[in-house]
């Protein structure tokens, strides 16, 4: 039977900060665990974090994440030096892992950790997955996934960023520092269940672009044009540009079904530019010629009734059952570098009081980075700017 515990701090030690995390979530015995995630800004070097939990539980299973700041059920923190943990105790859990993961190679490699979690538990039926935010392709990624396990399998995750400039970011599995790697944490407690939702409140505007010419999840023109001169041309910035300088402003998005619309509280769904080649844009999933792609405009307004109006169903979908533990997603550009520190922590405090119980926010492990997966109309999928929570629950 699974248990979760968390906790997160600001600390320029890495290894003092993991003790304080540990000690924190866990009390007195912190070598009682399994399973530790952590999710760090990239000031800290990540061998440091993962070697202090396996000094500190040497039988625990870690994995890690960079992200551009933290959410914690003591709240949110956007330094260089953040750290976040999910402690687990139980062993309804595997995991699996595999290094050199992009955008052409994303369904081979998604596939093979996906059998080597079900060579070791056929059981699990929830998959908490973290990739490389820069050059991937995520929906292969989420085929990859459910040609082994179906797709009834619940994906829950993200992928992880830097400090939003779309050079570089790091996963960890145990002693292991990879800046190109995905891992899977597969659940398998079979009493366990998990509500996933996600919304982002922007609003596309103009006219759109028109995918011209596409190889899988590259976009090599839009309107006729090379596409990495065009996006920047639309957005007004200058051909030295990079994605740093594009990602707050440049959100894409692609129109929605009205069924999926209506579900989703937007008529779009939006995608994030993290990387590029020359002239070709390296887009974070598999690319159709023909698609039209907005710009789009925050509305903040939007954002936290739309927020509201996510975290009250799914408090409602759970009504009546135990939770346990919240892992959340949240875009980089949807903290700090969308909204003062005031609006902030005030977002993230609607998004967590509902799911409170007298008082006290459950376990809470949330990240800011490049993208989420949650489920919409029934499948799982891949966002971007969006805040995506996952509620797991003891039926």
């Amino acid at each position: 039977m699974l248990e979760f515990f968390s906790a997160s701090t600001r600390a320029v030690n890495a290894k003092r900060g993991i003790t304080e995390c540990m000690e924190s979530a866990l009390g007195k015995d912190v070598s009682d665990c399994d399973l530790v995630v952590i999710h760090a800004s990239i000031g800290h070097h990540f061998s440091e974090l993962t070697a202090q939990v396996r000094q500190l539980a040497p039988k625990a299973r870690v994995v890690a994440a960079s992200c551009c700041g933290i959410v914690g059920k003591e709240g949110v923190s956007e330094s260089m030096k953040d750290i976040a943990i999910m402690a687990v105790r139980g062993k309804e859990f595997a995991v699996s892992h595999a290094d050199g993961i992009y955008g052409y190679n994303s369904y081979e490699k998604c596939r093979e950790i996906a059998r080597d979690l079900y060579t070791q538990d056929s059981g699990i039926n929830m998959i908490y997955f973290l990739a490389s935010g820069i050059d991937i392709d995520n929906d292969a990624c989420i085929a990859g996934i459910e040609s082994v396990f179906g797709n009834e399998v619940t994906i829950f995750g993200a992928t992880s960023s830097d400090n939003m400039h779309g050079v570089i970011s790091f996963q960890a599995v145990d002693d292991q520092v990879f800046e190109h790697a995905a891992f899977m944490v597969g659940f398998s407690d079979p009493g366990l269940s998990v509500e996933t939702q996600a919304t982002h409140g922007f609003v596309a505007i103009g006219e759109p672009m028109v995918v011209t010419k596409a190889e899988g999840y590259k976009i090599l023109e839009l309107d006729g044009k090379p596409a990495w001169t065009e996006f920047l041309n639309r957005l007004g910035l200058p051909e030295s540009a990079n994605c740093g300088d594009s990602i707050p402003i440049g959100a894409l998005a692609e129109e929605l079904s009205p069924e999926l619309a209506t579900e989703y509280g937007n008529r779009h769904i939006l995608r994030v530019v993290t990387h590029h080649v020359g002239d070709t844009i390296l887009y974070a999933t598999t690319i159709k010629e023909g698609t039209r792609l907005w710009l789009t405009t925050r509305d903040e307004d939007l954002i936290f009734n739309e927020m509201d109006r996510m975290v009250n169903m799914m408090v409602e979908r759970i009504k009546g059952r135990k939770l346990l533990a919240v892992f959340h997603a949240d875009c980089l550009a949807r903290g700090k570098f969308l909204f003062n520190r005031i609006l902030k922590e005030e977002l993230v405090n609607r998004m967590q009081f509902p799911f409170s119980a007298g008082g006290e926010c459950p376990p809470w492990l949330g990240m800011y980075g490049f993208g989420e997966f949650a489920r919409l109309g029934g499948k799982n999928m891949y966002h971007n700017y969006t805040t995506a929570l996952y509620a797991i629950y003891r039926k």
